[in-house]
């Protein structure tokens, strides 16, 4: 099929005009920009909750962008820009945390509890605190759909697309997650 016929069953307009004015050599350059533009935010937050770190997110939002510029042009216009990049950022953050050789884990002793004198409920900044800690104690599958469905927003079908795990699966997995973060808040809140 040609690049035009593709372009044309493209999902989302934007995606469109961004995949058009990178298919065409005069506005190739403008076309990355605007798809840098468009998706960074949204990928870096996604990368972030995966590798954790600053710097490290930088580094594989940078490798993802790297790999799309690379193979946009097999990019099969099956689903959105974004869910294709989305799939691309995951593969990056997990080929990241496997090939990392130090991996951090956080102690329970190392966390810091604040307690007003008299009070026992800890205000919000601690349970998210608590919660950063909670989603970083998953197993690798759970933390991803968990922070894709929980913070992202995403569908089961996107999420299915991405992971290429079927629905069912993700629900279960999510659901299991969910199950685990709630049982770790409630045993850590005083």
């Amino acid at each position: 099929m040609s690049n035009v016929h593709n372009i044309q069953n493209l999902k989302i307009p934007e995606d469109f005009e961004i995949y058009s004015m990178i298919s065409s050599p005069e506005t190739r350059n403008q076309g990355y920009r605007m798809l840098v533009q468009k998706f960074k935010e949204k990928l870096y937050w996604h990368i972030r909750r995966l590798v954790q770190h600053h710097d490290d997110a930088d580094d594989v939002l940078q490798n993802t962008f790297m790999k799309v510029v690379r193979n946009i042009e097999g990019f099969q216009q099956q689903s959105s820009l974004y869910t294709w990049m989305f799939r691309i950022a995951t593969n990056e953050s997990l080929n990241f945390i496997k090939n990392k050789k130090t991996r951090t884990t956080i102690e329970m002793d190392d966390m810091v509890y604040f307690k007003s004198a008299g009070e026992s409920l800890m205000d919000s900044a601690k349970i998210l605190n608590l919660l950063q800690i909670a989603i970083q104690n998953l197993p690798e599958k759970q933390r991803l759909v968990f922070n894709m469905r929980y913070y992202d927003e995403m569908s089961y079908k996107d999420m299915s697309e991405i992971t290429e795990t079927s629905e069912g699966a993700l629900k279960a997995s999510y659901h299991h997650a969910v199950k685990k973060i709630e049982d770790f808040l409630k045993s850590n809140v005083e």
